[in-house]
């Protein structure tokens, strides 16, 4: 069998007799996270961007059309999940797959919960297809995503769009034929670059590789075809996207037990930034509170950590909110000047007070350090104005699979971003229902979701 195929018959043959509860409060706790951060995203300019082109783009045509989650308006189904896959995804904030080496939920998600919506579909329906896209992405990010994404790609998209697509066609109920179909259109439109980093155009390829997806699974569903050998055979996406490695050794262990969405899990950030920084957030914001520190005390810091764990940190003199996303000197300047990294830290006026600016030379990164690229791991040096040196070495990581937050912890970060996004809902309920998805339709989760202006 292809590769795809392989694939194909075990997403089509995925039901529900696999689900455990483990698996459906997993799922249930990542659409929580990445609904509340894709509201709290909602009035970024890349959100408001995609949604007026959304509006400007014909009129939704039942029954394909499903909800915008900040506003509940209708929009055509491919548009839906664009404009969410952008509004969860510009803050950064969405959870990560070390795997993947970005965000597996923001690529999956906002596809599953539209086709879910306009087809009325099961909770226990859409918890498989979840299950089954997040094992796809983890199996195809195991065989190739490190090499992949150090060339340059952004495998939260040039990844996420095949197991997106795969997951649609779970959620459609295709048959391995038709969803090995659905792959191969998923290769055909896989894209996204980390040279977008900082930019509106980041987000857009979370949001696109819903909408590439899902228009993938839908065409198939029709009969669309593909090449069966679009995964491996000759000039398919391993010769042109992978660095010589094979798909066999991850294939072989699709579907045992543990599913990947326990075995390599699921990590929540706690801050709304790239995750290549928290270590060291982790770290400042313990010395700082442990030593009193001011970031007038700091005469220089360097971070030292595990090989490649930096790469995606591609701004070392931000701007503006977005490039201070993917900025390290601006992540440590705001762990010291504020004594957190919330929200509010991401405003292109928050990133440009003097002090911060100021402090961006003072600021040094390293991760060429010789080992493996895993276990993660972030090495704090500070030098302190009267010749005291202060260190710290971080490796359990706050909201990682190994150290999760409560279920506190995450009611926390959901009514912070609902805040965030100047808007209200009946928490308790969402969560409530979110951690029961097996049990209801999708739609009465989502009318549960709705949210009132504040």
């Amino acid at each position: 069998m292809k590769a795809a195929e392989q694939i194909a018959a075990f997403v089509s043959s995925f039901g529900a007799e696999r689900l455990t509860p483990a698996l459906v409060q997993t799922c249930g706790r990542a659409l929580l996270d990445t609904y509340a951060v894709a509201i709290a995203g909602k009035d970024e300019p890349a959100s408001r961007l995609a949604l007026r082109y959304a509006r400007r783009s014909g009129a939704a045509m039942p029954p394909w059309q499903a909800g915008y989650w900040a506003t509940g308006e209708l929009l055509p189904l491919e548009l839906a999940a664009l404009c969410n896959g952008v509004a969860g995804h510009v803050l950064d904030y969405d959870d990560v797959s070390a795997p993947l080496r970005g965000h597996p939920s923001i690529a999956l998600l906002p596809a599953l919960v539209g086709l879910a919506e306009a087809m009325d579909a099961s909770g226990a329906e859409f918890v498989c297809a979840y299950v089954a896209g997040f094992e796809v992405i983890c199996k195809l990010s195991k065989a190739m995503a490190l090499r992949h994404y150090a060339r340059g790609w952004h495998s939260t998209a040039s990844i996420g769009t095949l197991a997106a697509a795969a997951a649609c066609a779970r959620l459609l109920r295709l048959d391995a034929r038709r969803t090995c179909h659905a792959i191969g259109l998923g290769v055909a439109q896989a894209a996204g670059t980390r040279a977008h980093f900082g930019t509106h155009a980041k987000s857009f390829q979370a949001g696109q590789s819903n909408a590439a997806g899902l228009r993938a699974a839908l065409l198939a569903s029709e009969g669309f075809d593909a090449a069966a050998g679009a995964l491996d055979a000759a000039f398919g996406y391993m010769d042109l996207y992978a660095n010589g490695e094979s798909l066999a050794p991850e294939l072989a262990t699709l579907g045992q037990a543990p599913l990947e969405l326990l075995g390599s899990g699921i990590e929540v950030k706690k801050y709304p930034l790239c995750y290549a920084t928290h270590r060291a957030i982790d770290g400042l914001l313990d010395l700082r509170q442990a030593h009193a520190l001011r970031l007038a005390d700091v005469a220089a810091v360097r971070i030292r950590a595990s090989a490649g764990a930096l790469t995606p940190l591609i701004h070392a003199r931000p701007q503006t909110g977005l490039e201070a996303r993917f900025s390290m000197q601006y992540a440590v300047a705001a762990a010291l000047l504020d004594g957190q990294v919330g929200l509010a830290s991401f405003t292109d006026e928050a990133v440009r007070r003097p002090q911060a600016q100021a402090f961006f030379a003072q600021v040094q990164t390293d991760d060429s350090a010789d080992g493996p690229a895993f276990p993660r791991w972030t090495e704090i040096d500070i030098a302190l104005r009267g010749g005291r040196r202060l260190q710290r070495r971080v490796d359990l990581l706050r909201g990682s699979a190994q150290a999760p937050l409560s279920l506190d912890e995450l009611r926390l970060k959901v009514r912070d971003c609902l805040a965030w996004g100047r808007v209200d809902a009946d928490v308790d309920g969402l969560v409530a229902g979110a951690l029961a998805l097996d049990r209801m339709p999708m739609r009465q989760w989502r009318a549960a979701a709705a949210l009132v202006p504040t």
